[in-house]
């Protein structure tokens, strides 16, 4: 109970510093609010002393950041989250009524990622369920390309191919059910490939476990096999699907811009611009309870699937000794990408030939030119050295966090759920507010929130490890908590979350574009991935090949990233009778030092 209080107080403190940091967004980024807000009511009026004089006057802004930011906190009890500084409308029926849109889709979204997840560990289910998956890799590519898609590029293609050209489905607005198809796609598709590769990734522990086994021999059919597996795997998942739901929610920025979505990312994102405060306060806010919300239903699930296993140790591990790897694959993955890179290197990514705009791709350049005549294969090569040394630097960093924070799931949980609940966006926004805009904006801003889906997992997956059958007999035979960590805990978790961060590397590259991609990442003329798309999009059906260039460079790297996963795996268990050192015979602390009682663990 007294930890349970524990957790909602960290909560709260939690909520109340990301609300405060918002509150003083204006004052910390040296900016005048009452010119930013008069700009956005009427871009043509001049900013005269007097008219500014007239707008700090009626928003009270004299009095000081923290006196709004008390009287904003003052009318929440009662249902008011204020005006806005723009329109003068209420904030809260105007926010309720943007996250009752963003739901829909999210919804929408979540089926269609269910549908993608099913289709990418269809075939461990169906190897699995028939006693053949033994020795065999689970999973392919296939579903690392489609991780790999920028969001904001399939909703593109997808608005411009399906909603303009073929006039299938409706590419702009909101005005119904059949106009969440299409950004539903857009965001459900990658986000069931995550979760489909993370799911596939377990399948095969879950199939070789003593209660498949047994089902097997008994003759039960294989789909009911198969349902259960997927119920033992399931749980570890939750709360990255968590996760999932408040990303999908206001973290959709990017698709809400190129659909016109009057969704709360869309929402919030105007609002930071604008530094509408009354009405970014509450979409925060908003998102900080959903993501709570998504927390608590998550581990509810967890149990509700796990049952009294949780609670009695009785499970076993799902990250065992690896399956045949064929790595092949990703040697020629990496040699395709260094071959591009390698080729566009010596180019000049910066040479200007107005003569040769949108020329397709020819002997002289592979990957066809832009509008402005630059060479695609030059400016792809050398947008891949940043990008990708960026994305390896914060993959890295986000690792070390989430594992570190994930051994502390008291500490870490109310903390993830704060940090999800900061799209990306936002995150550049702050970051832009208290460090200044520039190069380093997007890799601060992804760095802050990276780490989360990794301490989620890790700490979803340290709870499973510490109920399994082996840790408990370890633990009977007198092993201390530094021995099970060292020798039990972390060699289990550590390889399934390094895999888990690999499959975030594309993704990382692709918040990392889409930053670049809203205009809030590097800037003209860096040959920045994201920009490079941002430059291309509007040339998409005269020059498709501007956009195919680094959109299919940044799917290899998906690719890439999953095959190369596939090596990463927990080493074989030693035996007792095989550790020579006295040193950790010693750790064990074992009752008697017979042969037997060696043997017998």
């Amino acid at each position: 109970m007294r930890s349970r209080v524990g957790a909602l107080l960290w909560r709260a403190v939690l909520a109340a510093l990301l609300v405060c940091g918002i509150g003083l967004l204006p004052w910390l980024s040296h900016t005048d609010p009452a010119l930013t807000v008069l700009k956005a009511r009427s871009a043509d009026r001049d900013a005269t002393p007097e008219v500014l004089a007239a707008v700090r006057a009626g928003l009270a802004l004299d009095d000081g950041p923290l006196h709004l930011l008390g009287q904003w906190l003052a009318g929440l009890p009662r249902g008011d989250a204020g005006r806005s500084w723009i329109s003068g409308a209420d904030v809260l029926p105007g926010v309720l009524d943007a996250l009752g849109v963003s739901l829909l889709l999210m919804t929408v979204a979540l089926a269609v990622a269910v549908v993608t997840a099913a289709g990418v560990c269809a075939r461990a289910l169906y190897l699995g369920s028939r006693r053949r998956l033994d020795g065999r890799s689970a999973g392919g590519s296939g579903s690392a390309v489609l991780a790999a898609l920028p969001e904001f590029l399939t909703a593109s293609v997808l608005a411009t191919v399906v909603g303009v050209q073929w006039g299938w489905l409706p590419a702009l607005g909101w005005y119904g059910p059949q106009w969440t198809v299409l950004p539903a796609l857009a965001l459900g598709l990658p986000a069931g490939a995550v979760l489909g590769r993370l799911l596939d990734d377990q399948l095969p522990a879950a199939f070789a476990e003593p209660w498949a086994q047994a089902a097997a021999a008994r003759g039960l059919p294989g789909r009911s096999i198969a349902r259960k597996a997927l119920r033992r795997c399931v749980p570890g998942l939750l709360p990255n699907l968590g996760l999932f739901v408040v990303g999908l929610t206001g973290g959709s920025v990017a698709v809400e811009q190129i659909f016109d979505i009057p969704g709360l990312g869309r929402t919030t994102l105007q609002a930071a611009i604008a530094q509408d405060l009354p009405v970014l306060q509450a979409g925060a806010l908003v998102l900080v309870v959903l993501a709570a919300l998504a927390t608590g239903l998550a581990r509810l699930g967890a149990r509700w699937l796990i049952g009294p296993a949780l609670r009695d140790g009785a499970l076993h591990s799902l990250h065992g000794p690896p399956p045949t790897v064929r790595r092949i694959l990703p040697i020629a993955y990496s040699l395709l990408l260094s071959v591009v890179i390698g080729l566009g290197l010596p180019r000049d990514p910066l040479a200007l030939d107005t003569a040769a705009r949108l020329r397709p791709p020819s002997a002289a350049h592979p990957f066809g030119t832009d509008a402005l005549g630059r060479d695609v294969l030059a400016r792809v090569a050398h947008g891949a050295l940043d990008t990708l040394l960026l994305a390896l630097a914060i993959s890295a960093i986000a690792l070390t966090a989430g594992v570190l924070l994930g051994l502390l799931p008291r500490l870490s949980g109310p903390l993830v759920d704060t940090v999800n609940a900061v799209p990306p966006v936002l995150a550049a926004l702050l970051v832009a507010a208290v460090w200044g805009s520039g190069p380093t904006t997007p890799v601060l801003a992804v760095a802050v929130v990276a780490w989360a889906p990794l301490a989620a997992h890790a700490s979803a997956l340290l709870r499973q490890e510490r109920a399994t059958v082996h840790l408990t007999a370890t633990r009977a035979l007198g092993a201390g908590p530094w021995y099970l960590l060292r020798s039990e805990l972390l060699p289990a978790v550590l390889p399934p979350v390094a895999r888990h961060a690999l499959l975030r590397l594309p993704g990382i590259a692709l918040t990392l574009a889409s930053l670049g991609f809203l205009g809030l990442g590097a800037q003209p003329p860096s040959p920045e991935w994201g920009l490079l798309l941002a430059e291309n999009q509007p040339y998409a059906e005269r020059a498709p090949w501007a956009v195919l260039a680094p959109a299919t460079v940044l799917a290899l790297l998906g690719a890439l990233a999953v095959t190369a996963a596939g090596a990463l795996r927990r080493p074989r268990r030693r035996r007792t009778a095989d550790l020579d050192s006295p040193s950790e015979l010693d750790a064990v602390e074992l009752p008697s030092s017979s042969p037997e009682s060696v043997r017998s663990r």
